[in-house]
């Protein structure tokens, strides 16, 4: 054993044990910041110090991203061969398992992956076969339909038991959906399509039917550590099972008090299961937190002692001091928002960067009175959580062309391509996949159809580009150039603010240039795709403010931590009244959002605002704070107005109330010097219309929103409540000041 790493001094005694436990099955119960990233990574040198070759370990985690961050610790720790440690998520090993062994599960090696959109537009096309929504009007639409068979999936129960309990408004469509979901499943088969949940399935039949397989994995993988584990579902702790059966020395770490993935499959339960799958198994609780104060955790440890069901753990730390949690009641939405940038400019008047601090919420649409004050204020902020960068069309357009080269079977990519051709519909698109299909016709003959017209210089075109993208050994980043260059007219043709789609694709086409083969690049958009546009195109080194979902944070820590909406029937979430363990996942969620706090942990609440109707009627309650927050005792927080919350470093604000029909409109938080931006340039003005960024403004089609920016003086770009950011052309467009 290495001499180099004193285990004992590095470790606290629960992390020494569970670095030390090396046989037989452990249970890690690891509270929030309590190092179980560094618990991993000091076994896996720990197994590596004891002789265990790297390829014999294997470390599962939900993210590659962390599991590559990891193992390069480890290999700092003990030695560089420890970077080849396999380690991913279950999907990327499942993929990586199938891509050898498909033929053993029914599929040709060339599958493709789909992503959740790829799955709602099959779901979409298959409706229409079957004639559906001409004869039901409420039948359910294809993104609901998705998450009825994937959630059906991932619970491994059946479609209607499923709908009895969550969709019971779709109960007279049981049958019709059942003929779906066997018309997708063939689909699948037909093209050699494998979804998320296919990828799953499809790993543990083949551990489970095939015992020389099973044998091999674990003579391959014989010491086995899984990340998260009260986030996996019961097909992945089926995976784990059978991957440690011959030899059994398996340890998961996670907790469950952070399990917030119920709507994905997630079962926090394993947790609890794993001594019983695992008889004799060591339970090792990890407490001792290295993130946040005291009276941050005297919060989040009360949050979990109202829970239902729970590993009992209590969270503390050694750092002194540290000031008890905040919660404000802001009275309007509008005042939340100017309340929070006060904040923020008060603190980097202390000092503190902008990546320093937080902003959570429960729901995405939670920020956006927020995002429109921070614009206003010239404050740059990046929002992770709602739509996703790989959700969007101009993204899925590229890389449709470029799947359709490693699977000229995918008739979905076919299908997408050829529609953006004009004169194009579904209708002559399929005729045309048909045509290609029968005849044994390669993408680059695509030009040959007998219903293309002689001058139809479009598919020529397109047939020119799928014989320069077949080339052998054409790289993924000459490959992405190739497509983005054949696209780029029809990206200016079908969106308004293509120069802003045009970076991201330049992104892509950077991203693409990390890999060797466009098949591993395909693979990997889909299995560890970014999931916004900040995860492409912004700098490490850039300074914003983190506007995020709780679910996006998760992971995640800030010196300074708000949460928004801290309101009866939005967190908890109205949705979530109608079933005990829906709530009790909510109580989860504020622990998540809480636990992300180092030093500073503020609560907000817009008591004067009332709550949607549809929200009145599931919870009983206008508003007010939220109930997981009254029932906690009053001496784990610090009930605050707005204004004391500025007490200690003086209250840099002027009272302004504007009243409209007894309603206060303008809040009394509002800048009494800097009202423009300090870093404001006239140059940024649209001097023709009047305008300039921060100003309030009505557009007759995408209602109002806040001017962010003007670009060569003739566009503008504005972040509108209802459809996001747009690029308008101010001679084109009509812009009413609010």
């Amino acid at each position: 054993m290495s001499n180099l790493i004193n285990y004992e001094e590095a470790l606290n005694p629960s992390q020494y044990e569970a670095v030390t436990s090396l046989d037989g099955p452990v249970l890690v119960i690891a509270g929030a910041g309590s190092g179980k990233t560094r618990t991993l990574v000091y076994r896996v040198a720990r197994l590596f110090d004891e002789g265990v070759p790297p390829e014999n370990i294997l470390l599962l985690t939900f993210t590659r991203k962390a599991a590559g961050e990891m193992l390069e610790r480890a290999a700092g720790l003990a030695d560089d061969r420890c970077r080849h440690v396999s380690g991913g998520t279950f999907h990327s090993l499942a993929h990586q398992v199938l891509r050898s062994k498909a033929e053993l599960v029914g599929y040709d090696r060339t599958f493709t992956i789909l992503d959740r959109q790829d799955m709602e537009e099959i779901i979409q096309s298959v409706v229409q076969d079957a004639q559906i929504e001409k004869k039901a009007i409420r039948f359910p639409k294809r993104a609901t339909l998705a998450t009825i068979l994937s959630k059906a999936v991932n619970l491994e129960v059946p479609i209607e038991a499923l709908m009895r309990e969550e969709f019971v408004q779709f109960l007279e469509y049981i049958p019709q959906i059942g003929k779906i979901a066997l018309a997708y499943r063939e689909y699948k088969k037909t093209n050699q399509l494998m979804d998320y949940d296919d990828l799953l399935i499809s790993f543990r039949q083949l551990l489970s039917d095939n015992e020389a397989v099973r044998a091999e994995l674990g003579e391959r993988y014989r010491y086995i550590m899984v990340d998260e584990y009260q986030d996996t579902n019961g097909i992945q702790a089926d995976i784990v099972r059978w991957l440690s059966s011959s030899r059994g020395n398996i340890m998961v770490v996670g907790d469950d008090s952070q399990s917030i993935y119920s709507f994905r499959g997630a079962n926090y339960r394993n947790m609890f299961e794993f001594p019983r799958l695992f008889p004799g198994a060591k339970i090792i609780k990890l407490e001792q937190n290295y993130r946040s104060t005291q009276p941050i955790l005297a919060l989040t440890n009360a949050i979990m002692d109202q829970a239902v069901e729970k590993f009992t753990k209590c969270l503390f730390t050694k750092r002194q001091g540290g000031q008890k949690p905040q919660v404000i009641d802001v009275k309007t939405d509008p005042e939340q928002a100017l309340f929070i940038s006060g904040r923020i400019r008060e603190l980097l008047n202390q000092g503190l960067s902008l990546k320093d601090m937080a902003v959570l919420f429960r729901a995405a649409h939670h920020s956006f009175e927020l995002e429109m004050e921070l614009a206003r204020q010239n404050i740059p902020f990046v929002k992770f959580g709602g739509f996703k960068f790989m959700e969007s069309a101009h993204i899925k357009d590229v890389l449709a062309h470029l799947r359709i080269i490693v699977n000229r079977n995918d008739n979905l990519s076919w299908g997408r391509v050829l529609r953006l051709i004009q004169k194009i519909g579904p209708r002559k698109s399929q005729a045309i996949i048909d045509w290609m299909r029968k005849e044994g016709r390669m993408p680059w003959q695509i030009h040959e159809w007998t219903g293309a017209g002689k001058n139809d210089e479009a598919l020529k075109s397109l047939s020119d580009l799928m014989k320069g993208l077949s080339k052998e050994n054409i790289t993924p980043r000459e490959a992405v150039d190739l497509v983005n260059r054949y696209y780029d007219p029809m990206l200016k043709e079908n969106f308004d603010n293509f120069p802003k789609r045009q970076k991201d694709l330049e992104q892509i086409a950077s991203m693409a240039g990390r890999y060797k083969k466009l098949r591993s690049f395909l693979d990997d958009m889909v299995l560890e795709p970014p999931t916004s546009n900040a995860d492409v195109t912004m700098d490490p080194g850039d300074n914003y403010l983190t506007l995020s979902t709780v679910h996006s944070s998760k992971g995640l820590e800030w010196p300074v931590v708000f949460i928004i909406w801290v309101m009866e029937g939005c967190f908890p979430s109205a949705k979530s009244y109608s079933s005990q363990a829906d709530l009790e996942e909510e109580r989860r969620l504020l622990y998540v959002a809480s636990t992300r706090a180092k030093d500073s942990l503020t609560l907000c609440y817009p008591g004067q605002e009332e709550l949607p109707m549809w929200q009145l009627a599931e919870t009983g309650y206008r508003n007010g704070l939220s109930s997981f927050i009254k029932a906690l005792p009053g001496e784990v927080m610090e009930f605050a107005s707005p204004r004391s919350a500025f007490k200690r470093t003086g209250y840099p604000f002027q009272v302004q109330r504007e009243t409209v029909n007894g309603r206060v409109t303008a809040s009394p938080f509002v800048f009494s010097k800097n009202a423009v931006p300090r870093n404001f340039d006239e140059s940024m003005q649209g001097k023709s219309s009047g305008l300039r960024p921060g100003d309030r403004v009505r557009h007759p089609a995408f209602g109002r929103g806040v001017v962010s920016k003007f670009i060569d003086g003739t566009k503008v770009e504005v972040l509108f409540k209802d459809v996001g950011r747009k690029l308008l052309h101010l001679e084109h467009t009509t812009l009413e000041k609010m």
